[in-house]
């Protein structure tokens, strides 16, 4: 239906022969993918014969149905889900926290063993403003009302008036989309990023409580009759505004007024939630006796603010519960702006804790009065939202590059007593982070003039984050990061700041206790990662850091670097090999690891299905609790709609309860041997590839890596540096232009090298049906191989000036292709990719005309030397990435 609506739309409102235009490359598309005689050199020239100008309307138009094929699937998505829970009930879902607990009753766990695991479980979603998703707010929003006509047509009651209303709206929706601005025409600050990413807040308001009354039903439902705490479960946090890691825009003045949006929407939701409560809660005092604990709170409250008094002046003396009411929703209204690191304003709430101890309230004089079902309804609902959200929506993570951090320890110790940091050995420079700092001297640098930018910048975030723990305490902060960790020193220097920043406030010690993470990002820093934590750990002043953390020590992983770096194999292996060293070492020194998982959206980057990356996982490495970010374009994916939001939730939850329960048996040392040799080939084919002296040439022409540098859809450069080295290219940039053109090469070059080299077919089957990382990494490389194309991606070679190096590269990629295809069928018995996945596979068949179509317009743009900026090669690049899906 959407097809032919988009056709119609293009005759009624597209230039004159767009439509035909379309239609006749779309069937020279699809002849040349069946193999026609002729059709590759017909769609060539026809394509080389579109002038500049008629491409806009072309590829927009192709990009359009991309749009509109990822709201169909995604609705038929949310369809296939309802059905399946209506013809189950009341069984849990599939896949789901429910699940989890049914399957764990069943093997035997007892209701204190299973509130022990929930006392446990800790899922947090990390936001992040990596530059993948690349729709203008606008676009976003006339899809969403596109979803949300088209949830409204599947309705079965609806009046012939109605449909027709519906339809005129549909179109309407697409003529509007049709004729408005695309891309975005100017670089997004970090502020803006931070308001285009909070339409996140109303789906996952929606989505909380569902998951906590899933629970709770189950629960009831396995273990009839047994009263279970429900602890938080799920998490939010951000990086957007406190990602400083080669991002100069990320400044302590944004840092601050992101706190604060963050602040104003989670109070924006909680005033939703207060009226509604206001409204429902009528209750007649006169009806039960009263509450004193209730008429206490607001006598303090009047006599404490009497703004206060003057708010609840209208309310009915006979109807306590609305008077109540009144006064938190006073409370939150002079919430909505305080500053994030002053002292709060009169009235306002100091924490959520304040917050949910006064819907606590309601809820225990509700069942004194007999009204149990209202306390555990739609009360208890803004109750998990309050102790899911607070009153800060989702925690500031920071994250700096370790070097920066030196260049500031540097100048900062200079000015403590040390002449030359930098001059340091690793060891004396743990023990300076490990010594007392001197408050006499630490007071000068609030308005020290000497520091230079990066110092300067770094050491007025940790005066804010200081004030703002000490104002509102530490519920609003999450963690510290330091890239590219590769020594102990680069950990050791975020509780010295901290400390520094206190000391500079004149306190003795800090307020703001953030948990210091190191993130081991390339090949070598995984390898290196157990020593570095050894080191940290073994520290006395670095444990008593960890203790002030709840004894725990989180560790970020890398992805997407690992997977630049080393290829998809070796990235997999050491990823796996780190974090059973990493549980190992911080068992050793009786602290609980919490692994953060950086992945991307792309499949070269950590993408793929997340709940079975979970189950993946070692489980002596979980351990109930993970942090995992959430970037790029699957933000929207993900999150733009709250039953899909749910069930991505109640996925992760569903694996993570499951593998951290697991007694599953050792690994046979033999699959790890086997692995290990397989890395190591895998690895040193990647790299031959990505070392050869063409390569970077070839990057650079057959790739559409200008155009993607030069996209205005983020406010971090696409390089930490500014010289054009792959070493200071982003993963994210370099993942994605492989992506374009079809070469999906760090999502599974080498991988085939590697497993053909070590032989032993028969094993590597058993180990796909028994080995869960080995299983995964299979689905991945079939899901990557599934949209890698190979006369796609030669028709990028041809772009290449160095054509020699060109057609050796191109060589050895096919090759490697093909070989990765036929041992990844040879293991999992299949005669075809995507055999065992029908519905991906078809939707990739109806896609790949349209993909095919944008890849050859792009090549012909890049061709005739189209300036990286021009319109239409962002709207190929914007088309092709929506078609794909999973490239960000």
């Amino acid at each position: 239906m959407l097809g032919d609506e988009l056709g119609h739309l293009l005759k009624r409102h597209g230039d004159e022969g767009l439509f035909d235009l379309v239609e006749e490359i779309r069937a020279l598309t699809k002849s040349r993918r069946q193999g026609q005689a002729g059709a590759d050199a017909a769609l060539r020239a026809r394509i080389h014969a579109v002038p500049l100008p008629q491409m806009t309307g072309l590829i927009r138009a192709m990009s359009c149905f991309f749009d509109l094929a990822n709201m169909a699937e995604d609705r038929n998505r949310i369809r296939i889900l309802r059905q399946r829970e209506r013809l189950n009930w009341p069984a849990p879902r599939t896949q789901s926290m429910g699940a989890a607990i049914e399957t764990m009753k069943a093997a035997g766990v007892s209701a204190a063993q299973m509130q022990g695991h929930l006392n446990r479980l800790e899922l947090e979603l990390v936001f992040t403003a990596h530059p993948t998703e690349a729709k203008r707010r606008t676009v976003r929003s006339a899809l969403k009302r596109l979803r949300e006509a088209l949830a409204a047509a599947d309705r079965t009651d609806l009046l012939p008036r109605e449909r027709e209303t519906l339809t005129r709206r549909l179109r309407d929706e697409m003529a509007c989309l049709w004729e408005t601005e695309t891309l975005q025409q100017e670089r997004p600050t970090v502020l803006d990023e931070a308001k285009r990413n909070m339409f996140v807040a109303d789906p996952l308001w929606a989505a909380v409580p569902r998951l906590y009354r899933q629970a709770r039903r189950c629960l009831e439902r396995a273990y009839p009759g047994h009263a279970f705490e429900l602890p938080p479960f799920v998490r939010f946090g951000s990086w957007i505004g406190g990602d400083r890691d080669g991002n100069p825009f990320v400044t302590p003045a944004v840092t601050r007024e992101t706190l604060r949006l963050l602040r104003r929407e989670a109070v924006r939701l909680h005033l939703a939630d207060c009226r509604e409560m206001h409204d429902l809660l009528s209750l007649s005092s006169q009806r039960h006796g009263g509450h004193p604990a209730m008429e206490a709170e607001i006598a303090c409250a009047t006599a404490a603010w009497p703004a206060c008094a003057a708010a609840l002046g209208e309310e009915a003396p006979r109807e306590r519960y609305k008077a109540f009411l009144q006064l938190i929703r006073h409370r939150l209204s002079c919430s909505a702006e305080a500053d994030p690191c002053e002292t709060a304003p009169d009235g306002a709430y100091a924490s959520a804790r304040e917050l949910v101890a006064a819907l606590e309230l309601i809820q225990k004089c509700l069942r004194e009065d007999g009204h149990q079902e209202l306390a555990a309804g739609r009360l208890q609902d803004w109750i998990d939202r309050a102790r899911t959200f607070g009153l800060h929506f989702a925690r500031m993570d920071i994250r700096e590059d370790s070097r920066l951090l030196a260049e500031t320890a540097h100048e900062l110790a200079a000015q403590l007593g040390v002449a030359d940091f930098r001059a340091l050995s690793e060891a004396d420079k743990q023990a300076f982070f490990s010594r007392p700092v001197d408050q006499a001297k630490a007071v000068p640098l609030l308005a020290f003039e000497g520091l230079g930018e990066t110092a300067r910048k770094t050491f007025d975030l940790f005066v804010l984050l200081e004030r703002t723990a000490r104002a509102y305490g530490p519920e609003s902060l999450g963690v510290a990061i330091a890239s590219m960790t590769q020594h102990p020193s680069d950990v050791l220097v975020f509780p010295w700041l901290a400390r520094v920043a206190a000391a500079a406030l004149g306190h003795g010690q800090p307020a703001a206790v953030l948990p210091a993470v190191p993130l081991f990002e390339t090949i070598d820093d995984l390898r290196n990662a157990p020593e570095t934590l050894e080191t940290i750990l073994g520290n006395p002043v670095y444990g008593a850091h960890v203790k002030a953390c709840g004894n725990r020590q989180t560790c970020m992983i890398g992805y997407s670097d690992s997977c630049k770096d080393g290829g998809m194999l070796a990235s997999n292996w050491f990823l796996y090999r780190a974090q059973k060293s990493l549980a190992q070492v911080a068992a050793g020194h009786g602290a609980e690891l919490v692994l953060f998982h950086g992945r991307g959206g792309a499949l070269g980057r950590g993408g793929g299905p997340a709940a079975e990356s979970v189950l993946s996982l070692p489980p002596e490495s979980v351990g109930h609790r993970m942090r995992i970010t959430e970037q790029g374009e699957v933000l929207a994916e993900r999150y733009d709609d709250s039953e899909i939001a749910t069930r991505h939730i109640e996925q992760v939850l569903w694996a993570l309860l499951l593998v951290s329960a697991d007694n599953a048996p050792a690994v046979d040392p033999h699959w790890e041997e086997l692995m290990d040799r397989a890395t190591g080939i895998s690895q040193a084919a990647y790299r031959a590839f990505r070392d050869h002296p063409a390569f970077m040439n070839y990057f650079d022409k057959a790739t559409p890596i200008n155009v993607i540098e030069s996209l205005p859809i983020g406010s971090r450069p696409a390089r930490r540096r500014g010289k054009r080295e792959l070493a200071n290219l982003r993963a994210i940039p370099y993942t994605f232009a492989w992506t374009q053109n079809r070469h999906m090469l760090t999502a599974f070059y080498g991988l085939g090298a590697g497993l053909a080299s070590v032989g032993e077919l028969d094993t590597l089957r058993v180990m796909y049906k028994q080995f869960p990382p080995f299983r995964s990494l299979m689905q991945t490389a079939e899901l990557a191989l599934s949209k890698a194309d190979e006369d796609i991606a030669r028709l990028y070679a041809e772009l290449d000036d160095d054509q020699a190096g060109a057609k050796h590269l191109i060589g050895q990629w096919a090759a490697e292709y093909r070989r990765t295809r036929d041992m990844v069928l040879a293991i999992t018995g299949r005669a075809e990719l995507l055999d065992a996945v029908p519905w991906l596979k078809r939707s990739l068949a109806v896609r790949n005309p349209y993909v095919d179509s944008l890849n050859f317009i792009q090549v012909e743009l890049l061709r005739r030397g189209v300036d990286p900026a021009d319109e239409n090669l962002r709207l190929a690049v914007q088309g092709i990435a929506a078609g794909l899906r999973t490239t960000g």
